[in-house]
């Protein structure tokens, strides 16, 4: 539309953006107020469906009034006869964009973003509308962190329901197992959504990913949410405990409506705020113990008016001076408070089993989109497990070595090994498997990059093979300094796969290679584990640091091995 263009008394002054709609930002002329106008284009009002969502949804969301809601001002049809919907003109950033540039605050910023939603949604529900499409898209957060909640375009009131028989409305990674199987929903649907939501919101990232809508589909119906990176954010345990709740399978064991959200995340603000409202209200307590003032003398006549006073001053002095000498001080608030200044931790820390490089606290970019994503401090081993290592390892515990166990290659890393077997290693040497986000953070830094060593595609930094080349043989661990991650850890991609605790089910793909390969065969039922970096059997691709495949628990190669992590000594550990 050529501007600047009226509709009616508002208008229009530049072009937002949109598709099957566009947004206008524009002036009510008569009252000057500026506002959104949201006009249905042409081909949206061919569609007749699209043409009674928008009238239902402003119609909807015209009669709601509550401050964490977007206002509906007016609707109507111009000229043309295109319906439109005058709004409250949003200043900020949707709650998506947010979470992406890290600008939703630290923990307590976050629970006030989830309980304006909560608030908004339990609304909503009183005026028996059900949203459906709960996501960070539609949460609108304003430059003082104010939240609202936008587009009603799919949501259901009572009495209203426009979605064909076996038509699936929402967004696959919000969706409640009851809208995946297209059963009747409620308002429990929203309730799901806010879960999903809450845990993004804590953790940068989504907790259901998949490379397709069935494959998500299958994770909504099958698999149990994992919280361990809300514990690895350092979300409290009243939160995972609240998300664990409202993501239940079943409808009827969430929370019934968001009256009790609202009261848990309430709760959890005023956990967070506890001992900061403790400091900033220091109260004097008096000292309880100490000699007892002696009575006041009665005056007696011809004593001079000005000696009671002094009397009375002597005797506080003294019973002051007797409790600071028996070692007493005045208690305050402040001496509840311990500050501990935790030390530094060293960049790299020794174990038997190998040199270990740290990782640091705090926000990194993970996956294919570079969601942010916030970690604890962790070390990593610097190299891949060896054959010295693993061997040391069967001898001490009597373990039963891996098929054709190289003796003579000691600095070689240790391969044939299935997940049970690198997890019986990491017990053994106090340690772990990292999950999938604490290897890709050592792997690319914080910044996220394409490679451990940067943007640059150079295949002389790490044991992978050229595209018309066999598969290379395997290396040393210690090979390839120059590949090394900002961290320090070697190997990080080529030479071989590396096993990470971190389950999943598999593509049809995955499944169907190993059908073939092992007796009995695998089932998705089965448990599955990723496998990261690569080796020296594939070339050197772009997304090779950000993806991974899976592999059955008991299944063993000559191209799998595996690294191992630790949490930093209480003690700050002894390091370099």
């Amino acid at each position: 539309m050529e501007l600047p263009a009226k509709i009616g008394k508002y208008e229009l002054e530049e072009f937002l953006g949109g598709g099957m709609s566009h947004v206008y930002r524009a002036r009510d002329t008569v009252i000057g107020r500026t506002v959104a106008v949201k006009i249905l284009t042409e081909a949206g009002c061919q569609d007749q469906e699209a043409k009674a969502r928008f009238l239902a949804e402003a119609r909807m969301a015209g009669n709601i009034t509550h401050d964490n809601v977007l206002s509906i001002y007016d609707f109507g049809e111009d000229e043309q006869h295109r319906p439109f919907m005058v709004m409250e003109l949003l200043r900020g950033q949707d709650l998506r964009h947010a979470i992406k540039s890290g600008q939703t605050g630290d923990q307590k910023a976050k629970l006030k973003i989830a309980l304006q939603v909560a608030r908004a949604l339990e609304y909503i529900h009183t005026q028996k509308i059900i949203h459906r499409d709960i996501k960070p898209e539609n949460i609108h957060l304003n430059t003082m962190g104010g939240v609202k909640l936008m587009d009603f375009g799919i949501a259901k009131t009572e009495g209203l329901n426009m979605t064909r028989a076996g038509y699936v409305l929402g967004t696959p990674y919000y969706m409640a197992p009851e809208q995946v199987m297209g059963q009747d929903v409620t308002d429990q649907v929203d309730v799901y959504s806010f879960g999903i939501l809450l845990f993004e919101l804590m953790t940068g990232g989504k907790p259901i990913t998949g490379d397709s809508v069935e494959r998500i589909f299958y994770s909504i119906l099958n698999e149990p949410l994992n919280l361990e990176p809300m514990r690895q954010a350092g979300v409290s345990s009243a939160i995972c405990d609240l998300v664990a709740r409202c993501t239940e399978k079943s409808a009827a064991a969430r929370p019934q409506g968001f009256s009790p959200i609202c009261a848990d995340i309430e709760r959890a603000i005023a956990d967070v705020d506890a001992p900061t409202l403790m400091l900033q209200a220091p109260t004097l307590v008096l000292p309880t113990r100490g000699p007892t003032p002696a009575p006041a003398p009665t005056p007696t006549p011809g004593r001079p008016g000005w000696l009671l006073p002094l009397v009375l001053l002597l005797v506080v002095v003294l019973g002051v001076g007797v409790f600071w000498a028996i070692g007493r001080k005045p208690k305050t608030v402040e001496d509840k408070t311990t500050v501990t200044v935790e030390p530094a931790l060293p960049k790299t820390l020794a174990t038997p089993t190998g040199e270990m490089v740290l990782v640091p606290q705090g926000p990194f970019l993970f996956g294919e989109n570079k969601e942010t994503i916030s970690l604890p401090a962790f070390y990593i081993d610097k190299t891949e497990v060896s054959n010295k290592a693993y061997g040391d390892f069967c001898t001490a515990t009597n373990y039963k070595l891996p098929k054709d166990f190289p003796k003579d290659q000691p600095d070689f890393p240790v391969v044939n090994v299935s997940f049970v077997d690198a997890q019986e290693f990491a017990t053994w040497a106090g340690k772990k498997l990292p999950t999938g986000h604490q290897w890709e953070k050592a792997a690319r830094g914080a910044e996220g990059w394409m490679y451990p060593w940067g943007s640059e595609k150079d295949s002389t930094r790490a044991n992978v093979k050229a595209k018309a080349e066999p598969p290379l043989p395997l290396r040393p661990v210690t090979d390839f300094a120059n590949g090394a991650s900002p961290f320090g850890a070697l190997n990080m991609l080529g030479n071989v796969w590396e096993l990470v605790n971190q389950t999943g089910s598999p593509s049809n793909t995955e499944l169907k290679r190993f059908l073939t390969r092992m007796k009995p065969p695998p089932t998705a039922q089965d448990k599955w584990y990723e496998i990261r970096g690569g080796s020296s059997s594939e070339p050197l691709m772009d997304g090779q640091i950000w993806d991974s495949t899976h592999v059955p628990w008991n299944w063993k190669s000559e191209n799998i091995g595996f690294r191992c992590v630790k949490d930093p000594p209480k003690d700050g550990g002894q390091g370099k």
